[in-house]
């Protein structure tokens, strides 16, 4: 569904398409990772907007000698090696892929970035100046969280409710398996470019076991014929 943008309105990024319903709008956006800023420069376009962040943003080459960072990850294994996860999401704010664009949209001022503000007032905004502010909009680009609770009866959560699994491959039940968690085995576990791979580790793995687990069961089953 298409969001109304109606005053004093709270959504989560999920939810955005287009910026055409928030033509004119005073938007303020809670995030400042790569979903929060490329939506805020394209609303910008249409739209008085604000980015709301509690560290200052963080720009990173989307190309490195003439090729997307993503090949430069798959080829040097940075993307999967465990070590190297501080080294890619490490400092404050998450770093946001540009081309160059970006950076210099929130340069301009257009969409401008602030600190992240203290409390929201009904259909206002208070900084951490005081100042209070009317928003038509407070669009919360804040990431995601694996909604698995259906499973906690299982015991294959941990006490936090995250799936207990290894590179996908439950820890808990046989012939489970997860897709699209963050850092699942790499660091495009949770986007498009990753999910592809995981799902084929995780099907390999899961077959592999379900037919070790068949063999040994015709295994124990052969004597037993053979006495008859």
């Amino acid at each position: 569904m298409t969001p109304s943008a109606d005053a004093g309105e709270v959504l989560h990024s999920a939810g955005y398409r287009r910026p055409e319903p928030f033509a004119g709008k005073r938007v303020v956006i809670v995030g400042g990772g790569n979903s929060a800023v490329q939506i805020a420069v394209e609303l910008a376009a249409v739209a008085d907007v604000t980015l709301a962040t509690p560290h200052p943003l963080r720009f990173t080459p989307q190309r490195i000698a003439g090729r997307d960072v993503h090949i430069w990850l798959r080829r040097t294994g940075l993307d999967t090696a465990g070590w190297a996860r501080p080294l890619l999401t490490g400092g404050k704010g998450t770093p946001v892929m540009d081309t160059g664009t970006y950076r210099d949209a929130v340069a301009s001022g257009n969409p401008d970035r602030r600190p992240m503000f203290t409390r929201l007032d009904g259909d206002h905004v208070v900084w951490a100046d005081g100042v209070r502010e009317h928003a038509d909009v407070v669009l919360l680009a804040t990431g995601y969280r694996p909604d698995a609770g259906y499973l906690a009866g299982l015991g294959a959560l941990d006490e936090d409710g995250t799936p207990r699994h290894r590179g996908g491959v439950s820890t808990t039940h046989a012939g489970l398996g997860y897709v699209g968690l963050e850092w699942q085995r790499s660091l495009a576990s949770a986007t498009l470019r990753g999910v592809g791979a995981d799902a084929r580790h995780v099907l390999t793995r899961l077959l592999k076991r379900s037919r070790r687990t068949g063999a040994r069961a015709c295994a124990r089953r052969l004597p037993a014929a053979a006495g008859r």
